[in-house]
């Protein structure tokens, strides 16, 4: 591939509402906007700094624009020798995907081997909140037409909270995600608790670093490692403590690494969820393409934007399209 031009910059949506989990609050996402161009085709590309993990905009900018001054030539493959998985990595990788369709002329889904895209069912997040107003808010999910709900929880008040929304959506499909918040808990205690309210998957119960605290752990439901799995490397850690797979673009740096860590997920027996950091549809688009095969599917983030970009992913009955 001859010598790309490469630009970077930020852009910031508001939320609709405030995204409340047990980490924090947000009312706004900054995400990062990468754009390749050969001179006739440009590919773009959108991907959110995992703020947990350190990032922030202006530091992937600036190895996104390190990158792009190396003299190493700017593919896809050298992404993966040359850079840390994450969202910088995301935006370059992404940014490639959509320059090559372009220039073959054909969609990304084609040019990736990926079942041709059709719609989905994706979860809508129920914020952290008391038990009464996770409730409401999951009335209104489901008024509006959503079929699964993903509800935060924070350690606290878990069961009352779950409860409360199973009573107000009694025929509702349910997750929950503690995002780390079961640390030194007993997992299999906490999770046994919530089987009558029947919850379908627990995502990230303890810490990442924590999975040992998993061995020998017999969860009545299955268990979902986000933070705990960035890259296909982090499979041997979660092997035999988690079940299922969150897949996130930002997470794994790409696309091209995305779909690397399905294949080699599901040859080990786990079962992938696609999901996604905050963002617009710019940046769902991808990870849209990736969730076809996914048994869960958590692609709401432009859904809780106050306002998307034009012609941007809508939710129809539940099904995200």
């Amino acid at each position: 591939m001859s010598k790309l031009s490469v630009t970077a910059h930020t852009e910031s949506f508001k939320l609709a509402d405030h995204f409340t989990i047990s980490r924090g609050d947000k009312t706004e996402v900054e995400v990062i906007v990468c754009e390749v161009s050969d001179g006739t085709h440009t590919g773009r590309a959108e991907a959110t700094p995992i703020y947990y993990e350190g990032e922030d905009a202006e530091l992937c900018i600036d190895a996104i624009n390190m990158r792009a001054k190396s003299r190493v030539p700017l593919t896809r493959e050298s992404l993966l020798d040359t850079m840390m998985e994450g969202a910088a990595r995301n935006a370059l990788d992404c940014a490639l995907w959509d320059l090559e369709a372009k220039q073959a002329g054909v969609p990304l889904w084609q040019l990736a081997k990926l079942p041709e895209p059709k719609p989905i069912v994706t979860a809508i997040t129920i914020s952290l909140a008391s038990p009464a107003d996770m409730a409401k808010a999951a009335k209104k999910a489901v008024a509006d037409g959503f079929q699964l709900l993903k509800l935060k929880l924070d350690g606290e008040e878990d069961v009352a909270r779950v409860a409360a929304v199973r009573k107000a959506v009694p025929d509702a499909r349910l997750i929950v995600d503690l995002n780390e918040a079961w640390d030194e808990r007993d997992v299999e205690e906490e999770a046994a608790a919530l089987v009558p309210y029947r919850i379908e998957l627990i995502e990230q119960p303890v810490a990442a670093g924590s999975e040992e605290d998993l061995i020998g752990i017999k969860s009545p439901i299955p268990l979902c490692a986000d933070e705990s799995c960035m890259t296909h490397e982090d499979l041997d850690r979660c092997e035999g403590r988690y079940q299922v797979i969150n897949i996130k673009l930002d997470k794994a740096g790409g696309l091209t690494e995305a779909m690397l860590l399905a294949e080699k997920a599901r040859m080990r027996g786990f079962d992938i969820m696609v999901g996604c950091m905050l963002g617009s549809s710019l940046g769902i688009a991808p990870a849209f393409a990736l969730a076809q095969k996914a048994k869960w599917v958590d692609l709401d983030a432009p859904l809780l934007l106050k306002k998307d970009r034009p012609e941007g992913f809508k939710a129809t009955n539940g099904l995200l399209r």
